[in-house]
């Protein structure tokens, strides 16, 4: 079961296709590199060649010829050299850059462009023997050499047959006219590059999409590194709720200051305190907006005493507060009546301090629906 698990045969995750993208690992063909540079170079050749050859030729006979101020002004000779150094390697830097932008165009068009420095950072994994030596017979590498060795065949062959066939041709351009001969060479040449590219051109044909599966293939996910992957996205759920329930410790910490504001405190009478506002003129129902347990219950309690605001006891009503009310949030529905008679008994008990009324009785214990009580949720799995 546990090998099964591990075999490589799901589709890649963008995830994991960026991540291999930003490390430098995307699919190149060789084949479509080497018929772009030698496909450029050659088509280079052929276009610049007579032209920096004219120049090269007009630079020479002006190098070549002499008079006599020429021989008493030693120094143009310098001058002349620099000149013709200069025209030369102008002429390689072109070939140069054609050469070197060729290279840079089919990589982009076989795998995209690429902004990464991982693959020059030094990777002294692979100077491991053993696992260069298990590498040389990793799929990728099989098809490769069988690759290779199709292709050296097919051009041993065409060019075994391309020299039979022209061979007594060009013995005989020594009987030629120079400028025949070199024409009559040129065209030659350039009918076996052609064939040549012609078999590379074949090859990039096939080589990219084989490059492309094979690339798909070695990023192939297990089962289970889609699920380590699936956590990561998500985040590990244990670390999560440790998180949010850090956020809410200290949320409820920093909702002590807001005690003040608070028209009454209900406790439970020590494990649970929890702070109640209601606005009827910008609230549309009561609102929790401070409420903790244990030594939080007891600063809640503190708080409150000493900016007189009533705390009464009502452990049901606290439980079910606590449990199922958020801070800034009004409270449930289901707890509207028993918040709103502690509210009525509140504000009863304030006009009696005021002299206003007459003092209320004991404080209202109110219905609480026993799904909103944690304790009868206990009491109920405990029983059954």
């Amino acid at each position: 079961m546990e090998s099964s698990s591990q075999d490589r045969n799901l589709p890649a995750s963008q995830r994991k296709l960026k991540k291999a993208r930003e490390d430098g690992q995307v699919s190149r063909s060789e084949d479509l590199s080497h018929l772009a540079v030698l496909g450029t170079g050659a088509l280079a050749v052929l276009v610049l060649a007579p032209v920096l050859f004219n120049h090269l030729l007009a630079d020479m006979v002006r190098q070549l010829s002499f008079d006599s101020a020429t021989v008493k002004a030693t120094g143009t000779m310098f001058t002349r050299l620099s000149d013709g150094t200069s025209l030369g390697i102008a002429g390689c830097a072109a070939f140069a850059a054609i050469i070197m932008t060729a290279s840079i165009v089919s990589a982009v068009a076989s795998g995209g462009w690429v902004q990464s420095l991982t693959p020059l950072v030094p990777d002294f994994s692979r100077l491991n023997p053993l696992k260069g030596f298990g590498n040389l017979f990793s799929k990728k590498k099989l098809i490769s050499t069988a690759k290779m060795l199709l292709m050296t065949s097919i051009l041993f062959t065409i060019a075994t047959v391309f020299l039979g066939n022209s061979l007594q041709t060009v013995a005989s351009l020594v009987m030629q006219p120079s400028n025949s001969a070199i024409a009559q060479l040129t065209q030659w040449i350039t009918g076996g590059i052609g064939l040549m590219l012609l078999v590379l051109l074949f090859a990039a044909m096939v080589d990219v999409p084989l490059q492309n599966f094979l690339h798909k293939g070695e990023m192939k996910m297990s089962h289970q590194e889609l699920k380590q992957e699936g956590k990561e996205n998500d985040g590990n759920p244990q670390v999560k709720n440790k998180i949010r329930q850090k956020q809410r410790e200290l949320s409820q910490k920093a909702s002590v200051n807001n005690v003040p504001k608070a028209d009454f405190v209900v406790m439970n009478p020590t494990h649970f305190a929890v702070a109640i506002k209601y606005d009827e003129k910008t609230m549309r129902a009561p609102q929790v907006i401070s409420k903790g347990a244990d030594l939080l219950a007891m600063k809640i309690r503190d708080v409150a005493k000493n900016h007189s605001i009533p705390v009464l006891q009502s452990p049901m009503l606290a439980r079910a507060l606590y449990a199922n009310a958020e801070l800034e949030q009004d409270i449930p529905s289901a707890l509207y009546t028993a918040v709103a008679q502690v509210l009525a008994y509140v504000y009863r008990l304030r006009a009696a301090l005021k002299g206003q009324g007459p003092m209320p009785g004991d404080v209202p214990q109110p219905f609480v629906p026993p799904e909103l009580d944690p304790h009868s949720k206990t009491l109920k799995a405990v029983e059954a």
